[in-house]
Parts: structure tokens; sequence; C-alpha cells
């Protein structure tokens, strides 16, 4: 399943639309690549996510 603005999981419901909203892009890329086990795909997205995000505000 793909997950998008209205479908995430709950771990991100938390998170600012902004990365929310790039975490699962980030999500939906590692399962797609099947690169990172299934049970961290979230943990590993989100930490991305902020990641990005920190880096973009500079």
């Amino acid at each position: 399943m793909v997950w998008n603005n209205e479908h995430y999981p709950f771990e991100m419901n938390d998170l600012e639309p902004q990365v929310r909203e790039k975490a699962i892009e980030i999500a939906n890329k590692l399962k797609e690549e099947r690169t990172v086990s299934e049970l961290s795909i979230v943990p590993e997205a989100i930490k991305q996510a902020q990641e990005w995000f920190l880096n973009m505000e500079g």
C-alpha cells in the first residue's frame, strides 16, 4: 500500500505538515526499493525527513 497525505503511519501524525509530506515520500521510496526492513521504514523515513527539514532551514 502506498501512503499519502490522507493515509499514513500513526507515527507521522504529530509531524509538521511539510516534514510529514517528505517522510511519506521517503517511506514510499524505501518500501519500493526494499533497502530497509519493513519495521525500520517509518522510523528511517521520519529521521531522514527531519534531517532534510533542518538542512533546508540552514
